[in-house]
């Protein structure tokens, strides 16, 4: 078969398996996820194995010392693989249920259900991990789901995907719910995104060059978020030890990833007692600053912050500092340089955490709390499908929920239009 005919036949079959997966129980989707983390624990040396070829085709490539840690499968990311699915497997199943029944003067009785999106199709880079989070979630909300990993993953992908077949026909499930293209070959992409007739959703998770990609040639919905330009606000009044910690752990725990904080706007009442203290502590865990002429003043060690660097998501151990004039400034500035991804305020007011949370438009607001939290896990959702800075139809992290949509159902005695 062509790549081509590959990727259609696998399509339609993912209609079919979703029709049946909509109907599911919950009690036979619980038993699937379950037996999945079982067989992974069981098979965890045919799984490091495959990986091993990755790891190996990974280093022929000269891939990034970064780039190999996130596609490595060692004991942790087997636990954290089982465990993550058991605990999916305990969330509230969302399909089926009702809002609440609104009733109308004729008499009908009207709510929604939520139901599943259908056949959803997951476009991501390097970390074999993602494959049993997508597929545990999208399992979980009823759905089928097609996955393009990485192709430097594609031996642990379609490792971790034969354990998942096998879950499923040992549970009556249909084994073509959860589908890993089999090629690296990346014209498979573009004829996934083709498949419109037969794919209700594409989700994309990597860096900004591969999501612009899928969304300028898909021809499929697509939910997306291209990068995490995070600040933190270091209010007026603000309690600065409070600050000096959230500050350092939102850059510096894990820099590489789209929740880390780029940016650090600090009101200029707290600037000359605060930035002293916060850059020592960023300037030994090896963070390079870049400040604004104010930021500069006080910290004359620092580089000088240039326009390109407000936008700009790093995804490393370097951070953009604003002195700003008031909260107007700092929202303003979140607004015109911001991604629409996580923002978070330091502050001692309670109005003004109000005012920040009510106009600053993110996926992800946080009063006194790190940036690194705008995670699925972090904020209770199980696992996540990946974090959407698009409103429609998911806003943020994406749990079970964000997999699912609304249809009315409407019960009657008999009634007709006039």
């Amino acid at each position: 078969m062509t790549i081509e005919s590959t990727i259609k036949e696998m399509a339609r079959a993912a209609r079919i398996a979703s029709r049946k997966m909509a109907g599911c129980s919950s009690v036979k989707k619980n038993e699937v996820l379950l037996k999945i983390a079982d067989k992974i624990e069981k098979e965890s040396s045919y799984i490091k194995e495959e990986n091993k070829k990755d790891l190996a085709f990974a280093r022929e490539k000269k891939l990034s010392g970064a780039m190999i840690e996130r596609l490595t499968i060692n004991d942790s990311t087997i636990k954290s693989m089982a465990d993550g699915l058991r605990e999916v497997a305990h969330l509230n199943d969302p399909v089926g249920s009702l809002s609440e029944t609104l009733q109308r003067p004729n008499g009908l009785s009207v709510s929604k259900m939520r139901i599943p999106l259908g056949v959803i199709g997951i476009i991501y880079e390097s970390r074999p991990n993602v494959t049993i989070d997508a597929a545990g979630l999208c399992l979980k909300a009823g759905n089928a789901v097609i996955l393009r990993g990485g192709s430097e993953a594609l031996n642990s992908n379609k490792a971790l995907a034969a354990l998942i077949s096998r879950a499923l026909d040992e549970t009556g499930l249909p084994k073509k719910a959860v589908q890993i293209v089999p090629v690296r070959d990346r014209a498979a992409v573009n004829f996934l995104l083709s498949e419109e007739e037969f794919i209700d959703l594409i989700i994309p998770r990597g860096g900004e060059g591969l999501i612009r990609f899928v969304v300028e040639n898909s021809k499929i919905p697509v939910l997306k978020h291209y990068k995490g330009v995070c600040h933190v606000y270091v209010d007026e009044g603000a309690d600065l030890k409070m600050a000096e910690d959230i500050c350092f752990n939102a850059k510096v725990q894990r820099p590489g990833v789209c929740n880390a904080m780029e940016t650090m706007l600090v009101h200029k009442s707290a600037a000359q007692n605060f930035l002293p203290y916060m850059a020592k502590r960023f300037l030994k865990a090896g963070v390079e600053i870049r400040g604004c002429l104010e930021t500069c003043r006080i910290l004359p060690e620092i580089v000088e912050a240039v326009q390109d660097d407000w936008p700009a998501e790093y995804l490393d151990l370097i951070i953009a500092v604003k002195v700003v004039e008031d909260m107007d400034q700092a929202v303003s500035h979140i607004s015109k340089h911001g991604s629409s991804h996580t923002e978070a305020i330091i502050t001692s007011d309670y109005k003004r955490a109000r005012r920040f949370v009510q106009e600053v438009d993110s996926s992800v607001v946080l009063v006194n709390a790190s940036t690194r939290f705008n995670d699925g896990g972090q904020l209770g959702l199980g696992a996540e499908i990946g974090i959407s800075t698009s409103k429609l139809h998911a806003f943020g992290p994406m749990g079970v929920d964000e997999l699912t949509t609304t249809k009315f159902v409407v019960f009657g005695n008999g009634q007709i239009r006039e």
